[in-house]
């Protein structure tokens, strides 16, 4: 019997998880096994980080609220050699799918093929651009071909592994093209007959899912048109026979090198999501939750940074970013108190006054939910709603799951906030003492100009990218001159992008780069040139391939010239651009395997080459103490890239420096967010610190390798790992109660109910050790640099310590029963500012 009963209960635990689900959707939502349902989702592209953490960062989203994670698949990930196919590591598309759904969560599979992403090329293999014919993403047959057939081999690859939710798997939706509709104009009539055919694809590949497209007005029917952007509240579908769905709520954006970096406040994000489903959203995509690393030459761009950390609720190294995450799992949890009224019948908006809204969804049987908006910009308002008074931060959305009591408003937030520091450690890389031993260094030089076998010729100057085919960011571009009298003169080179390096008879003569606004290179020269042969070589370097825009694929890069010698004696200027030209792809040191550190090339006596073009440096080093996440400081260095274990951690260039543009560290969230409004980081290294993936290393013996480009000092490297200075909140007698006290049996009103100020260590093994701040009555400031206010009393700290030390975590009532009154007529605040160890 008991064997029975173990074989029910293994059989029930199977079927809870391998069950077919019937997904559909009408009018107002997605529809699974027959029933509505709301969805918040959030990107999580498995390639910008590691197997390791993809448990770890799935289990915070889910925390979070999310109840799908969201991925492109990258085709040139995937295959970059045609036919040849990679799916291991990072690469392992169903793992990470597998992972989610061991979570308990859905995905959302954006197969694409094009991707954007601020991926290199925008996910397409670049062979793919030398098929005779081909023009991308129009209706051209061997294009059409290549796509169907990738896209073919990632659908048949998910079924292998049951993976789509018709057959007990995650995967609810697909999204087949991407943003198209932005820029299909210039396509002509191409793009209609494309877009339809694509959706014919498709659907013919019979996945048992809807599929989607993102801005794409003319989807054709059955796929979803849905909206992309900063805000999508007046997005309307292209039918009214489907749901309005959101793939892209942009929680930040991306960072480029010489550019400042970009941050998105809290309350806009939540203003936003809240907006949406008031207005009949049903499904909801934050882009990104977790960002992540451009590992590799994965950038785009051209000259996306490293980091895609994309200011999202979790950061670049997996640690929970305070007070967005928090902020925005209390607005899910509200959200889903609504769920049952939100999906029951259709959203009824009527205005309450200039800038302001008030949304009713309301069912005969009893059940209601309301959001109140107030879009103004300037000040708070009180309205009246049902004979009750409620006041509106400006900009900002109340919620009301019972059309009663307010449970959240999107500018006031009860969540914990943190501050995250880098910790540098005191031994150096590349040393084994407290002093720098130069010796622990070793080095090879790359050679200037041509050194491989795999040399060829041409009398032209050559597009970078046909010719590399992206099979190294480098291309050597040599020719030579003779001259009969020695003299000085000016080169002049004109390139396509993305950096370039000139070196006369073997010695550096110049270098120039463009920028995120203006890819192309032009450089003018002094130049010594000798009697008889002169030596030309021009390094010709990529920051990663465009990834945007009408016909990016056809956006070169590399000297395509003129290259011209000027200013000689006679006044004359003599042409090179069609003389013979050598080339070689890549450097000796790529074709050689440098990266791995493991030739017998490296050497290392006490003359360590610093401030010098072209070397590759070499070192080992043991891992940080500890579990947290692990950054490498690149303060000392150029521009080059850099390998741990053979991995390559990404292209780094701390030498570049954020525009002086406006920078705030405190940006108001009021009016319309847009990518240049907050930005951070002015003036400084627009990346410094470069993540070292913990799973990457050993305790001991690890290997870094670097190819320097410009000269750098690699002794001046150091190690830092990332954790959590501080956990803050400050929250006022006017804030709701926390989100935890309503349910949807009780959302009425008791005594017991209010605002409540908590706060909880990060890590479960840690506990409250220190008060920084505490003050009651009106503080100010913000996490690490609180003041008291005018009115503050006494008492606080001494309550706060009773309650909060030596706890992980902590809760007190905002209220004047509890500490007092600081001053008459004033509504008070409670700010605490603590300490984990």
């Amino acid at each position: 019997m008991s064997v029975i009963i173990a074989l029910l209960v293994f059989l029930a635990w199977v079927a809870r998880f391998c069950a077919a689900a019937n997904v559909t959707y009408d009018s107002r939502a997605l529809v699974i096994d027959g029933r509505r349902r709301v969805l918040v989702s959030g990107s999580i592209h498995y390639a910008r980080s590691t197997p390791e953490m993809w448990p770890d960062l799935v289990q915070k989203s889910k925390e979070g609220g999310l109840d799908v994670i969201q991925t492109y698949v990258f085709w040139n990930l995937h295959e970059p050699v045609r036919g040849q196919y990679d799916f291991e590591g990072r690469k392992d598309l169903a793992k990470f799918v597998k992972v989610v759904k061991e979570a308990g969560l859905l995905v959302n599979l954006r197969i694409g093929p094009y991707a954007c992403a601020e991926w290199n090329y925008g996910g397409f293999p670049v062979w793919l651009h030398l098929i005779p014919g081909i023009r991308f993403r129009t209706d051209n047959e061997p294009f059409k071909a290549e796509m169907k057939r990738f896209m073919a081999k990632i659908v048949d690859l998910m079924k292998q592994e049951g993976l789509y939710a018709s057959q007990g798997g995650p995967i609810i939706l697909s999204q087949v093209e991407n943003e198209y509709g932005d820029i299909s104009a210039p396509y002509g009539n191409g793009a209609k007959s494309y877009i339809n055919w694509a959706a014919s694809m498709a659907i013919s590949l019979g996945t048992g899912v809807p599929w989607t497209m993102c801005q794409q007005r003319d989807a054709p029917d059955p796929i979803i048109n849905t909206c992309n952007g900063f805000y999508c509240d007046q997005f309307t579908p292209n039918s009214n026979k489907k749901p309005k769905l959101w793939t892209e709520n942009w929680t930040g954006w991306f960072s480029s090198f010489g550019n400042a970096r970009p941050y998105r406040p809290s309350e806009d994000v939540a203003f936003a999501v809240a907006r949406f489903y008031q207005l009949g959203g049903t499904f909801q995509n934050y882009y990104m939750y977790h960002g992540g690393t451009n590992f590799g030459r994965t950038s785009g761009g051209p000259f996306i940074t490293t980091t895609y950390d994309y200011d999202a609720p979790i950061d670049e190294y997996g640690l929970i970013r305070q007070p967005k995450w928090g902020h925005l799992r209390d607005v899910h949890k509200v959200i889903k108190l609504c769920e049952d009224a939100l999906i029951a019948t259709e959203p009824n908006t009527t205005s309450l006054g200039t800038n302001l809204e008030a949304t009713i969804y309301e069912t005969d049987s009893g059940k209601c939910a309301a959001f109140l908006a107030n879009t103004g910009t300037q000040s708070s308002t009180t309205v009246n709603f049902r004979g009750k008074s409620y006041d509106l931060p400006a900009w900002s959305v109340s919620i009301l799951p019972d059309c009663k009591n307010v449970a959240l408003n999107t500018a006031r937030i009860n969540a914990v906030s943190t501050m995250t520091k880098f910790v540098y450690h005191p031994s150096k890389i590349g040393t084994t003492a407290a002093d720098a031993s130069l010796s622990d260094w070793s080095w090879i030089n790359e050679p200037v100009g041509i050194s491989t076998d795999g040399l060829f010729t041409k009398r032209q100057l050559l597009e970078q990218i046909s010719t590399t085919v992206d099979q190294s960011d480098y291309l050597w571009y040599s020719t030579s001159i003779e001259i009969e009298d020695g003299q000085q003169a000016s080169l002049h080179v004109d390139s396509l992008g993305h950096v370039l390096h000139a070196f006369v008879n073997g010695k550096i003569a110049g270098s120039g780069n463009g920028n995120a606004g203006n890819i192309k290179v032009s450089i003018d020269v002094p130049v010594t040139l000798v009697v008889g042969r002169n030596q030309i070589d021009l390094l010709s370097v990529t920051v990663g391939l465009q990834n945007y825009g009408s016909f990016f694929d056809m956006i070169g890069a590399g000297v395509t010239g003129p290259v011209q010698l000027k200013g000689l004696q006679n006044g004359s200027t003599i042409d090179l651009s069609s003389q013979q030209w050598t080339y070689q792809i890549g450097l000796k040191g790529e074709e050689q395997g440098f990266s791995n550190g493991g030739t017998s090339l490296w050497a290392s006596q006490s003359d360590l080459p610093k401030d010098q073009h072209l070397v590759w440096y070499k070192t080992t080093f043991d891992a940080p103490a500890g579990n947290s996440p692990v950054a490498i400081d690149f303060t000392g260095m150029g521009k080059g890239v850099a390998w741990v274990n053979g991995e390559s951690i990404g292209r780094y260039w701390p030498t570049i420096l954020a525009s002086n543009t406006v920078c705030t560290d405190s940006c108001n969230y009021r009016g319309s967010f847009s990518s240049n409004k907050c930005l951070k980081n002015c003036g400084k290294p627009s990346q410094q610190l470069y993540h070292v993936p913990r799973s990457w290393l050993k305790p001991s013996g690890n290997i870094l390798v670097l190819f320097e480009e410009t000269g750098g000092d690699p002794t001046k490297l150091s190690f830092a790992t990332h954790e959590t200075e501080r956990i803050c909140a400050m929250v006022s007698e006017s804030h709701p109660s926390p989100v935890e006290t309503f349910t949807e049996e009780n959302t009425r009103e008791t005594t017991e109910r209010g605002p409540v100020l908590s706060i909880v260590c990060p890590s479960s093994d840690q506990v409250i050790s220190k008060l920084n701040f505490v003050s009651f009555g009106t503080p100010q400031g913000t996490c690490g640099s609180f003041s008291h206010g005018q009115c503050s009393v006494e008492i606080a700290r001494p309550i706060v310590e009773k309650k909060c030390l030596g706890s992980r975590k902590c809760s007190i009532r905002v209220s004047t029963s509890v500490f007092g009154e600081s001053c008459r007529g004033i509504v008070n605040s409670l700010a605490v500012d603590a300490s984990c160890t």
